[in-house]
C-alpha cells in the first residue's frame, strides 16, 4: 500500500480548527490524513455492505474521530457512514467546490453522472466507489457535503429524505451540466 494519501493537509487542518461535531466529512478526511497506513487501506479497501472485523474496527475508529456517535445508529446508518468513510479514504474530501463541476472537472462522462444520479438503492452504491476511483485517479477531490448528505438521505426509511435526496441530485446534475455546456461551447 502506498502510504500516500489523497487527502491534502489543507483540508485536515481546516477540519481540526472547526471542529469535528460540526463538519464531520471535514473530519473525516482530517482522521484519514493523521491515520496510520493499516487503517488508511482498511477503509480504502472495506465493502460497506460485508465489514470484516479490521474494518470495522478502522472504521469505527474513524467515525468517532469524526465526532460521530455510532453506538446509537439504527441498522441502516452503519453502512451508509461506512460508504462515505470508504469514500474519502479513496478520494479525499474537498469542500471548496461543487460537486457537479469536479465531476466535470475530471471529465466523468455525461453517461456515468446520469447513470450515478438516477441509480437507487444497491445500484447507486456498486457505482460510487467506482465513481470516487475515477476522481482520484484524475487528482480530483469531490464535495462530501453535497455527496455524504446524498449517501445519508438515498434510500433511507426516514420521512422526507426521498425529497431530500432528488434535491441533492439535482445540486449536482445542474453544475455539472452547465460546466460541460460551457466546454462544449
Amino acid at each position: 500500500m502506498n502510504d500516500e494519501n489523497p487527502i491534502d493537509a489543507a483540508t485536515a487542518n481546516k477540519a481540526e480548527a472547526t471542529g469535528p461535531r460540526s463538519n464531520p466529512y471535514a473530519a473525516l478526511a482530517a482522521h484519514m490524513q493523521r491515520a496510520g497506513s493499516g487503517d488508511r487501506a482498511a477503509l480504502a479497501r472495506l465493502d460497506p455492505d460485508a465489514l470484516r472485523p479490521h474494518e470495522l474496527a478502522a472504521l469505527s475508529r474513524a467515525l468517532l474521530s469524526a465526532g460521530l456517535q455510532p453506538e446509537t445508529w439504527r441498522a441502516e446508518t452503519w453502512p451508509r457512514w461506512a460508504l462515505i468513510a470508504h469514500g474519502v479514504a479513496l478520494a479525499g474530501h474537498d469542500g471548496a467546490g461543487r460537486l457537479g463541476r469536479q465531476l466535470a472537472k475530471a471529465d466523468v462522462s455525461e453517461s456515468r453522472v446520469t447513470r450515478l444520479l438516477t441509480a437507487r438503492g444497491d445500484a447507486f452504491r456498486q457505482l460510487l466507489p467506482r465513481i470516487l476511483r475515477l476522481l482520484a485517479s484524475r487528482g480530483v477531490q469531490p464535495n462530501w457535503y453535497e455527496l455524504g448528505d446524498l449517501v445519508l438521505k438515498e434510500g433511507s426509511s426516514q420521512p422526507d429524505d426521498a425529497e431530500r435526496a432528488e434535491q441533492l441530485r439535482m445540486r449536482i446534475a445542474g453544475p455539472y451540466f452547465s460546466a460541460r455546456g460551457r466546454e462544449n461551447a
